[in-house]
């Protein structure tokens, strides 16, 4: 499964942003369940940042965010993100042409 999660940060912001963001995904990677991670910020809109992550399965994102760490370096950034549904299944693990 995989996450993204999209931030509406103004320019002038993203240099203090964006080394939360780098400890917040540093974090996250330590927990089980982890997979990858990117962040990127978006084309058209240089305000719109975007941190995606792969995880083993939608049980390892959850407990992933209940660990101290994790709630001290990754929670107040995340809920800075867009409020919008994050967690999805990846089709193509049913599409019946892999």
């Amino acid at each position: 499964m995989f996450v993204v999660i999209r931030f509406q940060v103004e320019e002038a912001a993203q240099p203090e942003f964006l080394p939360r963001l780098e400890t917040a995904v540093e974090v996250l990677s330590r927990q089980k369940g982890f997979v990858a991670a990117r962040t990127g910020r978006n084309a058209d809109d240089p305000e719109l940042l975007a941190l995606s992550m792969e995880w083993e399965n939608i049980g390892s994102y959850r407990r992933a965010l209940s660990p101290y760490e994790v709630k001290l370096a990754a929670v107040p950034l995340l809920s800075q993100a867009i409020d919008e549904p994050t967690a999805y299944d990846d089709l193509s693990e049913f599409s019946p042409l892999r």
